[in-house]
């Protein structure tokens, strides 16, 4: 008896762990949440990878050699148009400048003197040609003797030399001084290409030289970009690149900031392909300038290339790979069964399909319950 009621205890044991194993695990691991598909717009997009660029990138460079005296800022500062950024060392065009400042006042004193001594010497002129007409009529009527006559047109000869003299000397400075003004003129222009502006309101992206170090009018010394001019420079490609236009709304995310979405557009498409890769780079302008930025950042950028309307969308998360197709499993009749779906287009978050109604029952997949198998009861 006591044997029977062991086996009957046993019995009794395994019966309640069995249905509490079919209770607890076994009902809860193959019951499945579920899902319809819904009917809406998609809005369908084309990915891409690039890297952070600009269209007006300005090298600053010196307009003459020579050692660099100041550089006025830095590389992750902003600058405005027409600001101060470089002065370059003059060596001796300064003290130049001054000598030829002092030739051009000379020149014009020398001027202001000699057409003075010239109007002095006209009005002696005047007079000496009176008593020389006069010392001739004297002559000719016998009242002047021979000497008289002779000093008088001396005299007259002699003032008329010196004002043809003073003239030549008039000229003279005049030429001097359009030299001289010729050659201020160059040597301010020296001194002015010493200084270095800013050509926008820009962002100093590279700094590459320093004070006191020697360069050459064709080296760098700053990069400034437009800011107004940044874009992603992507790579799409070739096959989907088609679909892109001018102007289509896009969206930006760089790698450093991975959380934050910048709005943006299609600002060019290159006209032409990378013969290796086979893609073509399109540039996405931003709508709103990130602070700070950082050319050649890796980027991804996903561009709005159209609106489809009321088709049947399933989330992408509920689609799986079986077979080597991709599918969603459904339930019918509290069974599992995979289906193969046919895309339409799809985004980030979507696919729209076209054998799916939106009474099709879609199972949630959850890594904590039981694998699906073709024709699997479950549980709802």
């Amino acid at each position: 008896m006591n044997k029977y009621i062991k086996y009957t205890i046993s019995l009794i044991v395994i019966l309640g762990i069995g249905t509490i194993f079919y209770n607890k695990v076994y009902i809860p691991k193959t019951t499945f949440e579920m899902m319809s598909p819904s009917v809406g717009n998609l809005k369908v997009n084309i990915k891409g990878i690039g890297n952070v660029g600009a269209k007006d990138i300005y090298s600053i460079t010196a307009q003459t050699g020579g050692k660099i005296l100041q550089i006025n800022t830095d590389q992750g500062q902003w600058v405005k148009k027409g600001e101060l950024l470089i002065v370059m060392d003059g060596v001796d065009l300064p003290q130049q400048l001054e000598v030829m400042r002092a030739t051009l006042q000379r020149a014009n004193y020398d001027i202001k003197a000699a057409i003075n001594e010239l109007t002095n010497l006209k009005a002696q002129s005047e007079l000496l040609e009176i008593t020389y007409k006069r010392y001739t009529k004297l002559k000719e009527q016998k009242f002047a003797s021979q000497a008289e006559y002779d000093k008088a047109k001396t005299d007259f000869q002699s003032i008329q030399a010196s004002v043809s003299t003073t003239k030549s000397r008039i000229e003279s400075a005049k030429a001097t001084r359009k030299i001289a003004q010729k050659n201020v003129e160059v040597i301010e222009a020296k001194i002015a290409r010493l200084k270095v502006y800013a050509p926008i309101n820009g962002y100093v992206i590279a700094k590459e030289a320093e004070v006191a170090q020697d360069v050459i009018p064709s080296v760098p010394i700053l990069k400034i970009v437009d800011a107004s001019t940044l874009w992603v420079e992507a790579k799409i490609d070739e096959r989907i690149s088609s679909k892109i236009k001018v102007g289509q709304s896009a969206s930006i995310v760089l790698r450093s900031k991975e959380n934050i979405i910048y709005p943006g557009f299609v600002k060019r498409i290159d006209a032409m392909s990378d013969a290796v890769t086979l893609q073509r780079e399109v540039d996405i302008a931003f709508g709103s300038v990130p602070i700070p930025f950082f050319i050649n950042e890796q980027a991804q950028v996903s561009i709005d290339i159209e609106v489809l309307k009321n088709v049947i969308k399933i989330p992408s998360k509920v689609v799986v790979q079986n077979g080597g197709k991709l599918g969603v499993w459904i339930a019918k009749e509290n069974h599992a069964y995979f289906k193969a779906i046919k895309i339409i287009a799809q985004n980030d978050t979507e696919i729209a399909v076209k054998n799916l109604s939106v009474d099709t029952k879609i199972l949630l997949l959850d890594k904590n319950k039981k694998p699906l198998k073709d024709g699997m009861k479950i549980h709802k």
